[in-house]
């Protein structure tokens, strides 16, 4: 036998926040949030993802927005980093060996400026003591004594080339174009008119000896030329001792206040090689001047630039380690550029034009990463794993890296890479990642899962009035009273949908508290109490309900057709639940069935005509089960009956309506009418059992409108599934309805049971023969379901027998 429904009592929809609650008068009187409210799962996740060092233990942080996973990432992720040492700072300087290629050296963080200076203050102390030695007095006696030497051998080839032509008849000229051998006669060179008058024989001779003469001299100009390299050696060797002299005390007093860095030292012994090499450069000179007066000279690049330092990433001025949080992860922004600069029209570049990402910025710390901003950029994603999987950033241009450009450009040396990656995102990119990216679940192994709901336990609701104190702090706010805090639960409670769970989207909760303050200021009240909650919360309301108002409107004006008193067959009050993004209202609609003789079963009319969803589809299918079980034992259903939602035209998914569907199907198969002033929501199966649904308190609500807006006198009734009760959380008018009984609320667990609540008569049970005691519901049905198979299988007979005469 089914248990009579009883409607619910109101104190069963007012959650018990008052008592959760410790006894204050004011918000300024307990004391600010610290950590985070409800998110035990995803914190526990966060603190274990930020103390694991092993690599691909990255942290994916997954949940709604509003939940407050950025502000407590933020907060957790500088908590832990404060704790931990600064990591170092990277310089790059010139590779003298490879200029393409600059070198990247690591120094204690602080060390990467001081470095910088003492380079500058190094290179212009060798500057100065190499112009004054160069130019001294001493410099100029030891350089005059090493020419001296291959001047005088020089003069002494060239005085024994002249003797040795003299003696072969010839005399040597100078001349710009080179030496000339010139044949004499007497003392005097000879005259062309007079070597024309020679004898063959002898202008044969004078020819013979004047080769002689020429191989002399190309003999003697090798060796000059062999004297000048040895003389030139021998000033270059001699400008090397003394630029020793003058560059070794300054760059061995650098290299030993970075004894430990065997790379750094390196790289000034390498700075002493090429300053010696190129200790022209540092010599005073005369400037150039144009030979054309309107045109300036060619502007030479600094000699000193090549000795300048690039310092890549300062950590000087942090404490513990470094927490990024990049809002806008471009491919550039997370690896880092080489810049050009535009001279003389071309452009060109340097290492000192390498500039960091992000990830060099976060080397040694953590990288905070929104998911959704770095997946609107090309290649962002993948450079992040590369950077992750090779453990070092490499930076290359995204045009190169594409292939795009094939112009000549720097390669700096890769940096070494340790960084955590805190990676913010929605569970649908989580999953997508984690499916269709191999290499995702091995470089984020961690996933903090935020909740949109946590328990309504009394810390959670203390934890709460805290949060609020925090914003009234931290924003110079009028204080709750403890009303007004009670308000914000109960709105919170709301948001999340049922009695034990407060919501953790924090975003929506804080722009009610600061509607609020504004509200109580308005009225110059010293505290913020519950009525300014709820006048916060309906102008909230007001501002998004626009649709739903022009839907009462067309109500009021009969427009929509809804019936509200009376009863009807084979029709029956159904409720939906629109959402419009940022608001969400129910209403009612008319759902009517219609049966009739036929074997086509139930006709889904929004799914002939596609308004119909696949879960509604499902529903409608689910009642031909129910139908099937219940009344086709003894013989087949001969049934068409046609479902449909009146006046709906957008369409409708959902299987929150089956069970008014089903109750609408046995109105008209009995002929027994439905009480018009109760609706219906819930889902059922195949068993008849009824299962909840969603919007729950939207629809109760939107019900209620409905019949205040049409002047219903009297209590009207709402059926919902008895799972939903916990899910209630009505408006305060609403409350006040039940509570006068103007506004009964059954909830069932059953299908039978709301068959009687909306008919009035018993849904009946087989008995143990199998028949359906006379007078119930079921036993009208089957009648009618019966007396439909008899006539259908009267007319087959009937139509075999014709056929049979035809044969």
């Amino acid at each position: 036998m089914t248990e009579e429904v009883k409607p619910l009592v109101s104190d069963l929809l007012t959650a018990p926040f008052a008592d959760m609650l410790p006894d204050f008068h004011s918000t300024a009187e307990i004391p600010s949030l610290e950590g985070m409210i409800g998110q035990k799962r995803a914190v526990k996740a966060v603190e274990f993802g930020l103390d694991i060092k092993q690599p691909g233990y990255n942290i994916f942080v997954a949940g709604p927005p509003g939940t407050g996973k950025i502000t407590y990432i933020r907060e957790a992720v500088k908590k832990k980093a404060a704790k931990e040492n600064t990591p170092g700072d990277w310089i790059y300087v010139h590779n003298f060996k490879n200029p393409d290629r600059p070198v990247a050296i690591n120094l204690p963080a602080g060390k990467g400026q001081e470095f910088c200076k003492q380079m500058d203050e190094l290179i212009d102390e060798i500057q100065e003591e190499i112009r004054k030695t160069f130019s001294g007095d001493e410099y100029e006696r030891q350089r005059n004594e090493v020419l001296k030497g291959y001047k005088e051998k020089q003069q002494e080839i060239s005085n024994e080339i002249d003797r040795k032509a003299r003696e072969k008849g010839f005399i040597i000229q100078r001349k710009p174009t080179g030496l000339m051998t010139v044949p004499q006669r007497d003392g005097q060179p000879l005259k062309q008119e007079e070597f024309n008058q020679l004898s063959p024989e002898e202008r044969e001779e004078i020819g013979q000896k004047s080769r002689e003469v020429q191989e002399m001299i190309s003999d003697a100009l090798r060796q000059i030329r062999q004297l000048e390299r040895e003389g030139k050696e021998a000033l270059e060797e001699l400008d090397a001792r003394i630029a020793h002299h003058a560059i070794d005390g300054p760059i061995d007093d650098v290299k030993q206040k970075y004894e430990d860095n065997d790379k750094l030292k390196g790289y000034l012994e390498a700075v002493k090689e090429n300053i010696i090499k190129n200790i022209d450069d540092f010599k005073d000179k005369e400037e150039e001047t144009s030979p054309l007066p309107f045109m300036a000279p060619q502007r030479q690049e600094d000699p000193k630039m090549k000795y300048r330092v690039n310092l890549f990433i300062d950590n000087h001025n942090l404490k513990g380690a470094p927490v990024v949080i990049e809002s806008n992860p471009t491919y550039s922004n997370l690896t880092g550029k080489v810049e050009y600069q535009n001279r003389m029209g071309a452009m060109v570049t340097d290492y000192t034009f390498i500039k960091p990402g992000s990830l060099h910025r976060a080397n040694g710390g953590y990288l905070v990463i929104h998911a959704r901003d770095m997946f609107g950029h090309a290649q962002a994603w993948e450079a992040l794993k590369r950077a992750l999987k090779n453990k070092s950033v490499v930076i290359e241009n995204i045009g190169e890296y594409l292939g795009f450009l094939t112009i000549s450009t720097l390669k700096p040396e890769p940096i070494p890479l340790k960084v955590k990656v805190l990676l913010i995102g929605d569970p649908f990119v989580y999953q997508i990642l984690h499916q269709y990216d191999e290499d995702f679940a091995k470089l984020f192994k961690i996933k903090a899962d935020f909740d949109t709901v946590m328990e309504a336990t009394a810390e959670n609701v203390s934890k709460l009035a805290n949060f609020i104190s925090s914003h009234c702090n931290g924003q110079d706010l009028l204080h709750f009273s403890r009303d007004g805090v009670i308000a914000v639960a109960e709105y919170s409670a709301r948001i999340a949908g049922q009695k034990e769970k407060l919501s953790t989207r924090f975003n929506e909760l804080v722009e009610i508290i600061y509607e609020a303050v504004a509200m109580a200021e308005k009225e110059s009240s010293e505290l913020v109490g519950r009525q300014h909650v709820h006048e916060a919360i309906e102008e909230k309301i007001y501002r998004s309900n626009k649709i739903e108002e022009k839907i009462h409107h067309m109500l009021e004006e009969d427009k929509i057709l809804l019936d509200l008193e009376g009863e009807k067959i084979g029709q029956i009050n159904g409720l939906t639940v629109s959402d419009l993004g940022d608001y969400r209202f129910g209403q009612a609609v008319k759902i009517t069935a219609a049966t009739y003789l036929g074997r086509k079963g139930i006709i889904n009319i929004e799914r002939e005509v596609k308004m119909s969803g696949r879960i509604h589809s499902k529903g409608v299918l689910i009642i031909s089960g129910y139908l099937g079980s219940k009344f086709a034992i003894r013989s087949p259903l001969s049934i068409t009956a046609s479902l449909t939602f009146e006046q709906n035209y957008q369409g409708v998914d959902g299987d929150s309506a089956s069970v008014a569907e089903l109750v609408a199907i046995l109105s008209d198969l009995a002929q027994v009418p439905i009480k018009q002033n109760i609706s219906v929501t819930g889902s059922v199966n195949q068993k008849g059992d009824v299962q909840p649904v969603g919007g729950i308190t939207e629809k109760v609500e939107g019900f209620y409108k409905a019949c205040k807006i049409k002047g219903i006198e009297g209590a009207v009734g709402v059926i919902i599934p008895q799972q939903n009760i916990n899910n209630l959380l009505l408006s305060d008018e609403v409350k006040n309805a039940v509570k006068e009984g103007k506004l009964l609320i059954y909830p069932i667990k059953n299908v039978t049971e709301g068959i009687e609540v909306l008919t009035g008569l018993k849904a009946g049970e087989r008995d143990e023969v199998g028949n359906y005691p006379q007078g119930t519901l079921n036993y009208l049905v089957e009648k009618k379901l019966t007396s439909m198979a008899e006539y259908m299988k009267k007319e087959n007979q009937e139509e075999k027998a014709k056929d049979n005469e035809m044969n």
